[in-house]
């Protein structure tokens, strides 16, 4: 019996996998899209890749914490079927919410969504006492946080480039004398991202310290040729040179959420897998086995998947409809949403990208006055948002009785 929940187990998790991708490639390939950047075909090519390569190299983290850290098992059961039933329910319960919000063109959390389907399940199995309320506390608490601190990240990252590029003259040439930061800046997070407490950086035996070491020697070096790049092939020194320089950057820092997206959100469905496999190969609820390589490899290509065949589908909403974006507004937006994410991921903190991305682009938004945002988009999101919670968990706990009423 426990052979055909580990396969419904797998199967769920590679359909919550593909909801996520469908569902959170917006979260770094929309502004990309919305200011013009890259084609609709071209994200979701690059989104699918890039969130399998951080799925795969950088997400071991968060998936612990997912994992572990929300349910106390032994107040739950000591029956490992019944620990199996469970994630199993909140994978199928946290999936369908997420496909709903999917189709209807609204991005979602889909760590809200994971994390209020396990609390479904630990309520109706356990009571309150089976819920980690202190961990719980602390990723809502992330949940309000993200979006501030990436809107605040944004906004002070367009009010710098406005100030000091769009809103003086030869704004071009001041551009190209500001790209090794910006494009080093970048390059920085992402290379040290790949080095510190990875699977990467262990098995190369790399420290923290020559982590960072690496990271800023690599992005002083290119950060300087991305400086002598684009002045050999930037082609209009005016206003519009600038949107083409900042162009080139969007679709580099699209790229770094989506990378920054994978090594995040593959916990939401890989999390409570790896439960499943863990009860499964030792028979035992109270485990710490680690999450295998392949599993996080899978998590990703479905989530690849998803953004290949359903990803367009949110774009939309979070690249045109809450504000009008340019290459410069979408640069400050990517930056910030993955900076945030990025630096949750290393905190063990399943953060949400998509409220790190919404609140960016309401950041940047706000740069140019309240007027410039679409509040009424915004309201209808935060309203996806709240529901979240309760409609992720009140289902897993009548699929969770179903699913004992079938296999007992």
């Amino acid at each position: 019996m426990s052979e055909l929940i580990l396969v419904l187990g797998l199967l769920a998790g590679a359909y919550m996998a593909w909801n996520i991708g469908a569902n959170d490639v917006a979260n770094g390939m929309a502004t990309a899209v919305g200011a013009k950047a890259i084609t609709m075909r071209q994200a979701v090519l690059l989104g699918g890749t890039l969130d399998f390569i951080g799925a795969t190299f950088v997400g071991s983290h968060v998936t612990t914490t997912i994992r572990e850290n929300i349910l106390i098992a032994e107040k739950i059961t000591q029956d490992p079927q019944v620990m199996m039933l469970g994630m199993l329910a909140a994978l199928l319960s946290a999936a369908f919410w997420v496909f709903f919000a999917t189709w209807s063109q609204f991005p979602v959390s889909t760590t809200h969504s994971i994390v209020g389907a396990l609390i479904g399940f630990g309520i109706v199995s356990g009571g309150l006492r089976a819920i980690v309320w202190a961990k719980i506390t602390a990723i809502v608490a992330s949940w309000i946080v993200s979006p501030i601190l990436s809107g605040v990240l944004s906004f002070l990252i367009f009010h710098f480039v406005r100030k000091s590029i769009l809103a003086r003259r030869n704004a071009c040439a001041r551009a190209l004398r500001w790209s090794p930061l910006f494009a080093g800046a970048t390059l920085f997070i992402v290379v040290a991202s790949f080095l510190m407490k990875t699977p990467l950086g262990k098995r190369l035996q790399i420290s923290d310290w020559d982590a960072l070491g690496i990271a800023l020697s690599i992005s002083v070096v290119l950060g300087l040729v991305a400086q002598e790049w684009l002045g050999r092939t930037i082609r209009r020194f005016d206003e519009e040179g600038v949107e083409e320089i900042f162009r080139r950057f969007q679709v580099f820092t699209s790229c770094y959420v989506a990378l920054a997206h994978g090594a995040n959100d593959v916990a939401n469905a890989v999390g409570p897998v790896a439960g499943i496999y863990a009860i499964y190969a030792t028979q035992s609820v109270a485990t710490t086995t680690p999450v295998p390589t392949w599993l996080l490899a899978g998590g990703g290509l479905f989530i690849a998947l998803g953004v290949f065949t359903w990803g367009y589908r949110v774009i939309e909403t979070l690249g045109s409809r809450i504000t009008t974006l340019t290459n410069t507004r979408g640069f400050a937006v990517d930056f910030g949403t993955a900076t945030s994410v990025l630096l949750a991921s290393k905190m063990g903190l399943p953060v949400s990208t998509t409220h790190a991305a919404v609140g960016a682009v309401i950041g940047v938004g706000l740069g140019g006055g309240l007027a410039a945002v679409d509040c009424k988009v915004v309201f209808k999101i935060i309203i996806y948002w709240v529901i979240t919670l309760p409609l992720a968990a009140i289902p897993t706990m009548m699929i969770f009785k179903a699913l004992m009423w079938i296999f007992n």
